[in-house]
């Protein structure tokens, strides 16, 4: 007796089941690059540490954030946060906080006594690095970690570095700065106060140290030739902020004229303003054009802040000075007018940019500069071995995350040149782009706004300006995150399939395709919310 052909076959092999056969692209599972991410100056995984924060589970978002940054309570106060620039979720409704969360996180970590893990064993290497601000204790956190002895040389009463004498009170709080070098330390970090280092030569020879990272400072504020009377006071914003770090305040008088438009021209005239000045910044440029950010102008204008646009000082006496007025031609350069205004000055701050002091490179071979920077190699090496730098003293943006970036790339350059190999940093995923999400599936939810001190209070104390969020608000912002380009096994692609070719695998294990049973329709790419899946032509 014969059976039907159907059901002759063994089970799973009917080529009336079998719909993968009629496909010509596969689904498959990739994780995407996340724009937040990408734009981290200092390689933060954010989505990462996102990921625990929105479960709660702080101290692991802390540990997952700190793999890649040890300063978390600082730059989630004084980085400019291009992450959020870059988030897809603004083009939706409005970015995700993801600078606060960060505050939020380090702040508890404070609270809380979070500590670094020690490292499991000792290479026996010694690195010098020089300089202790936001490069060099980023570098000696994470050679520490790698197991070498680390010492850091500081030519400074405190550590710190520009983010204590650059970054005033009101925008990052000394107690805070204090704790998070201080964990550092705790790896076993030695940290020598009051020792500039002379010759970067015979600093390693007298340390008997194997590497070193320079990561001095850009202290040097830089002059502008400005036609002055004896009497006039013309000092440096650089000096002027170091001083407030000191019992001996700046006398500035009661008028002062700032002379720039950059972060540090703003960051002056806010502190003066807090000391009882009357503070008036001059530009020779428009508010567009002004290297500060935006919403740094704004909140010196709400404290009484008063700024001169399209300006440049003349001439500067002892208790007045002269502008000239410019215009902007037809290519939107600033040109002379010939117009003139007298303002009544006690004395002009110069906030024209800053130098690095460079001599203890004197001598030494094979190094090149220029216009001020040492250059380097894609290592991070200048070009005598053994010797790295970063931060300030190389060419970049000069911000506290982009020195982070620079003490943990060196790092890792560092430990690898230490062991005779070389450091090869894992390729790029493709981009997570706003158009391959399926936005449908999240509703509208806007950004936490962080309170503010009143305007009052600002003009007359150095209280902190910006607040942090609440356990409750930071949860509600981690859990905005859209999770671009990576599954966070929302069950979508397992509940759409026509064909059950989907197989969960558990939690936290993702999916895998029968492509037996799958036939290419692409639904599962059309409903994944955060972009995880792709069809790729079907192999021949």
């Amino acid at each position: 007796m014969y059976k039907p052909f159907a059901i002759t076959l063994k089970p799973g092999t009917s080529l009336a089941n079998m719909t993968g056969t009629w496909r010509t692209e596969r689904p498959v599972y990739l994780n995407r690059l996340p724009p937040c991410n990408n734009a981290c100056p200092a390689g933060e995984n954010i989505q990462g540490w996102l990921f625990h924060a929105e479960s709660g589970n702080y101290e692991q978002a802390w540990r997952v954030l700190t793999e890649n940054n040890p300063l978390a309570a600082v730059m989630g106060r004084v980085c400019y946060h291009p992450c959020e620039t870059a988030c897809n979720r603004g083009q939706l409704d409005s970015s995700v906080g993801i600078n606060s969360v960060e505050r939020f996180l380090g702040d508890e970590a404070i609270k809380r006594g979070w500590k670094f893990d020690a490292p499991a064993s000792s290479s026996g290497k010694r690195v010098l690095v020089v300089g202790a601000g936001p490069s060099g204790l980023s570098a000696a956190y994470h050679l520490a970690r790698m197991g070498h002895q680390v010492e850091i040389q500081e030519a400074g009463p405190l550590a710190g570095g520009m983010m204590r004498f650059g970054i005033p009170k009101y925008r990052l709080p000394r107690e805070v700065l204090d704790a998070e070098v201080q964990r550092i330390l705790d790896l076993g970090v030695t940290l020598k106060l009051n020792c500039k280092v002379s010759s970067i030569e015979q600093s390693m020879k007298d340390g008997r140290f194997d590497a070193a990272f320079l990561a001095v400072g850009a202290h040097i504020g830089k002059r502008a030739m400005i036609p002055a009377g004896d009497a006039a006071k013309i000092v440096d914003a650089v000096s002027v902020l170091r001083s407030m770090e000191g019992e001996d305040k700046p006398l500035l008088g009661r008028r002062v004229v700032v002379y720039g438009g950059g972060n540090t021209a703003v960051d002056v005239a806010r502190t003066v303003k807090r000391m009882g000045a009357e503070p008036i910044i001059v530009y020779r440029r428009t508010r567009d054009k002004a290297p500060a950010h935006d919403f740094e102008i704004e909140e010196a204008l709400q404290e009484g802040v008063m700024i001169k646009w399209l300006s440049t000082i003349k001439h500067a006496g002892d208790s007045s000075i002269t502008i000239e007025k410019m215009a902007l031609d037809d290519k939107g350069f600033p040109q002379p007018t010939g117009e003139y205004e007298t303002l009544e000055a006690d004395s002009v701050v110069l906030a024209l940019g800053q130098d690095v002091d460079l001599s203890l490179l004197q001598g030494v071979a094979g190094l090149e500069i220029v216009n001020g920077t040492v250059q380097v190699a894609p290592n991070m090496m200048t070009g005598h071995p053994g010797i790295f730098a970063g931060g300030d003293m190389v060419p970049s943006e000069r911000t506290v995350t982009v020195a982070v970036g620079h003490g943990k790339k060196a790092a890792r350059h560092i430990d690898a040149w230490l062991q005779g190999s070389s450091y090869q940093p894992a390729e790029k995923h493709e981009l997570a782009e706003y158009g391959k999400l399926n936005t449908w599936y999240y509703s509208d939810a806007d950004k936490t706004v962080r309170p503010m001190l009143d305007v009052i209070r600002r003009q007359t104390s150095f209280d902190e300006v910006q607040g942090g969020l609440d356990e409750s608000t930071a949860l509600f912002e981690a859990r905005r995150c859209l999770s671009c380009g990576n599954c966070f096994e929302c069950d979508n692609c397992y509940g759409v399939c026509p064909d059950n070719a989907v197989i969960k695998l558990g939690p936290g294990k993702g999916f895998q395709f029968n492509y037996d049973y799958c036939k290419g329709c692409g639904l599962c790419v059309a409903e994944c919310p955060c972009g995880a899946i792709k069809m790729e032509p079907e192999e021949t």
